[in-house]
């Protein structure tokens, strides 16, 4: 699926470590395609991070971040990454958790779940935070993409409703969000 929409010229692709022989595959894609943007999603913890560097992923995707950053795993997927060349991008629910995720070194977050949110109200967050970048993820479809970016997100991302199916059938899904972003 990730060779099918490299193709097509969509650049940043991220593989869930969920995802059978993951690292496998993120070296695959990561040596296929050297000047596409490779990542891991489902990032937990350091060994994880530094697997997945080792693999050729150029960002760290964690789904979540917890209260006492600090002291969690997630804090030393975030300094792996730094140690390592990769940027950390740790998922976030709220305005506190993305002050703690910037306060970490994150280089951007994960707004996670974003069907928790609407544009409105995830503009409004982003008047109080413009330091944070945020990617927004989790109930994006190619339809509702544009309204995130309008709303402040520096990028969308989008799963299931563009890999279900087909390789086929992701390349024209991806072709078409490509067409409508130019």
């Amino acid at each position: 699926m990730a060779r099918a929409c490299l193709v097509i010229s969509l650049r940043v692709v991220e593989i869930s470590l969920t995802t059978p022989d993951a690292l496998e595959a993120i070296h695959t894609i990561a040596r296929e395609h050297p000047d596409a943007l490779i990542g891991a999603g489902t990032v937990l913890d350091a060994a994880s991070a530094r697997a997945a560097v080792s693999a050729g992923a150029r960002f760290l995707v964690s789904p979540s971040l917890h209260r006492d950053v600090v002291e969690t795993a997630h804090r030393d997927v975030v300094k792996t990454a730094h140690r390592h060349g990769a940027s950390a991008v740790p998922g976030v629910a709220t305005p506190t958790e993305a002050i703690a995720a910037g306060t970490a070194g994150a280089h951007a977050v994960k707004l996670f779940p974003t069907s928790q949110w609407t544009p409105g109200s995830f503009r409004d967050m982003r008047a109080a935070l413009p330091q944070i970048p945020f990617v927004s993820t989790g109930g994006i479809t190619p339809a509702h993409a544009p309204g995130w970016i309008a709303a402040g997100a520096i990028a969308v991302g989008i799963g299931a409703s563009i890999t279900a199916g087909t390789p086929e059938e992701a390349v024209t899904r991806v072709g078409e969000l490509l067409a409508a972003s130019a």
